[in-house]
């Protein structure tokens, strides 16, 4: 009787342990997000754009500065001392225009890196809030990244087609939303 009251009592103790510890763990490829979701796909040809313009206006920067040199050089012997000194300052002018112009776009605090970080802010603002949701309906306790460090996930744990149905119900409410205000 004794044992039996014993090996009872693990038992009981063995459901409420794991009961009380059993926790809900799911993971999302944020990989598999950002190629199938349109907009990464929108805001990377948005970035794409302003790089070949800026790409564009720097060649148009840096010709005008080769046409300049040459110009400087093929005169250079025949010219007034003067003249060389306003054409030499001229050259290192467009030089710091250049340069300042490559740091302000493409430099680490630059253009291209600020608007980057802003466009993809709000949409990984917008991951986050479809991840909390699609934790909170499926009464998840953890949800990780499997892109970044998973070695193996069972299929049944992988929440990313429910994390893209709820951001593709954000994009046609936002669409709704921005019909109705035009």
């Amino acid at each position: 009787m004794i044992p039996r009251k014993i090996t009872m009592a693990v038992f009981i103790l063995q459901i409420i342990s794991s009961v009380l510890f059993a926790q809900k763990i799911g993971f999302v490829q944020s990989d598999r997000i950002r190629t199938e979701l349109e907009e990464f796909k929108d805001a990377e040809a948005q970035l794409q754009l302003v790089l070949r313009q800026a790409n564009m206006k720097y060649q148009s920067m840096a010709v005008e500065l080769d046409s300049i040199k040459q110009a400087f050089e093929t005169q250079r012997l025949m010219s007034s001392p003067e003249w060389r000194k306003e054409k030499e300052s001229e050259i290192a002018s467009k030089e710091t225009q250049l340069q300042k112009f490559q740091v302000d776009v493409a430099g680490p605090d630059g253009s291209m890196y600020r608007m980057q970080m802003q466009l993809e802010m709000e949409i990984l603002q917008k991951v986050k809030r479809a991840v909390d949701k699609v934790a909170a309906a499926k009464k998840m306790d953890f949800i990780i990244d499997g892109s970044t460090s998973l070695l193996y996930g069972n299929p049944t744990h992988d929440l990313t087609d429910d994390v893209l149905l709820e951001l593709r119900k954000y994009s046609v409410s936002d669409k709704k939303k921005s019909d109705t205000k035009n």
